[in-house]
């Protein structure tokens, strides 16, 4: 496959699990790739070595995506080193606090809106500009990440839960508002994935405390996770737009 007829993709929070599974997988699917990512530049360099040993070409960007100007560099990064956007998965999320609402700081809800859910429309927003044909673009796919949207979560994060059901929300509605661009607009809802996720929120025993109650009976891999974005990213999932792939284990 030629560079110029490769699918170009973003994936914030592309360092680390399932972020970083799906870069590999799509890797091995023929994506080049930008790999956005915060703070662990150790983990970033090693995805994108395990991506670029699969054949890709993988650019790295460490950025705040809650900042409009990062999220506008990310998107120029990639444009400028890798080429013209044809998908976006907006994986980054964190939950950064276990515990009632009430027993929850202000600052860490703020923190878990603005990266599960204004980070996600910056990129969305962005990704709407640069991909749309009517704008000069290639077409292509966003694939957003929800999570616990339809579960609410309560005593553990209610917070983060109903972040990822406004994440739904603009799934829905970006799906109708970018048809006609040649967008499709898509979310993955995975579980309880086997991620860092946990134990930064201080919870690294979650996934095996939690399984009990997962009608598969196990926490979920990230590399299960990740052929899922992948089908909506690609042209096998051509009309499925506006749509949200529950990968939870039967929650």
């Amino acid at each position: 496959m030629k560079n110029g007829d490769r699918p170009i993709t973003i994936i914030t929070g592309g360092s680390r699990g399932i972020g970083a599974a799906t870069a590999v997988h799509l890797a091995q699917a023929g994506h080049d790739l930008a790999l956005a990512y915060r703070k662990d530049d150790s983990a970033a360099r090693e995805t994108a070595a395990q991506a670029q040993a699969a054949g890709a070409r993988c650019v790295l960007a460490k950025v705040d995506i809650t900042l409009q100007d990062d999220v506008e560099r990310l998107f120029s990064i990639t444009a400028s080193q890798v080429g013209m956007v044809t998908g976006v998965v907006n994986n980054a999320g964190v939950t950064a606090h276990i515990g009632d609402l009430a027993d929850t700081p202000v600052e860490v809800i703020r923190r878990v809106i603005d990266v599960n859910f204004l980070g996600v429309i910056l990129c969305a927003r962005q990704a709407s500009k640069v991909m749309s044909v009517r704008r000069g673009g290639r077409g292509g796919a966003i694939v957003n990440l929800s999570s616990a949207a339809t579960l609410g979560s309560p005593h553990e994060y209610v917070h983060y839960a109903a972040a990822k059901a406004a994440v739904e929300a603009l799934t829905v509605g970006l799906a109708k508002e970018l048809a006609n661009d040649q967008i499709r607009v898509n979310a993955v809802a995975p579980g309880t994935i086997r991620t860092a996720i946990h134990a930064a929120a201080g919870d690294a025993g979650r996934p095996d405390r939690v399984a009990a109650n997962i009608p598969l009976g196990r926490a979920g891999e990230p590399g299960e996770v990740a052929p899922a974005i992948a089908w909506l990213l690609g042209p096998e999932a051509s009309y499925v737009t506006g749509a949200v792939l529950r990968v939870a284990g039967g929650l």
